[in-house]
């Protein structure tokens, strides 16, 4: 399933599905100082859909996913996570990495951090899929900015649960190959059972 939602009118309403959902958001209210950001949102989010949260910017879009993955509590509402589903993996609009760690270095980092078990050829083959094999042994310092978001991308191409998955604008600094890559893994993750939120001030290049 591929459904959208936008903060300024994000009403998806729960339904039967809430009792399968990975995610069930409840007329949540989100607010920055006094300004609320966005109208009490309620949606489901179901094993294998993915959900495209669209809106101007300042409108709460980030905001949103990070309380979400349970980085910030909301104003009002609430969200309930499937207790037999792992935390969210949540990947946000800044790759996160150090500099003074090599690209694989780096890789295999983030999944220590997420807990997931660190295997060198998934970690080869993930970065291999996001074509920056190559710069494996280089210092993050040096990779270009399309570079780093290709490394930070890899980890989604290395984690094989069906974890819900919070991405915060991917598509960003990436070339056509590479976001034809990241749709692939976004669209594999679905098929396998594992849900997607994300935001994207591009239109979503992922099939229904």
């Amino acid at each position: 399933a591929h459904s959208t939602c936008g903060p300024m009118d994000p009403r998806q309403p729960a339904s039967a599905d809430a009792a399968t959902a990975t995610i069930v958001v409840r007329d949540v209210e989100c607010r920055r100082g006094d300004r609320v950001l966005f109208a009490p949102a309620s949606f489901v989010v179901a094993p294998g859909a993915i959900v495209w949260i669209r809106g101007a910017n300042g409108q709460g879009k980030t905001t949103l996913l990070r309380t979400l993955a349970g980085l910030s509590a909301p104003a009002a509402g609430e969200i309930v996570r499937s207790g037999a589903s792992a935390p969210p993996l949540y990947l946000a609009h800044a790759n996160a990495l150090k500099d003074d760690l090599t690209v694989a270095e780096s890789l295999r980092f983030l999944l220590q951090l997420a807990g997931e078990p660190i295997d060198a050829h998934a970690v080869d083959a993930a970065l291999e899929r996001f074509a920056i094999a190559s710069r494996r042994n280089a210092f993050v310092r040096t990779l270009s900015q399309g570079q780093r978001r290709r490394v930070a991308l890899a980890r989604l191409a290395a984690q094989r649960e069906p974890l819900p998955w919070l991405l915060d604008e991917p598509f960003d600094a990436l070339d056509a190959a590479g976001v034809a890559v990241l749709a692939d893994v976004i669209a594999a993750h679905a098929r396998r059972g594992g849900s997607v939120v994300l935001t994207s001030h591009l239109p979503v290049p992922i099939d229904d």
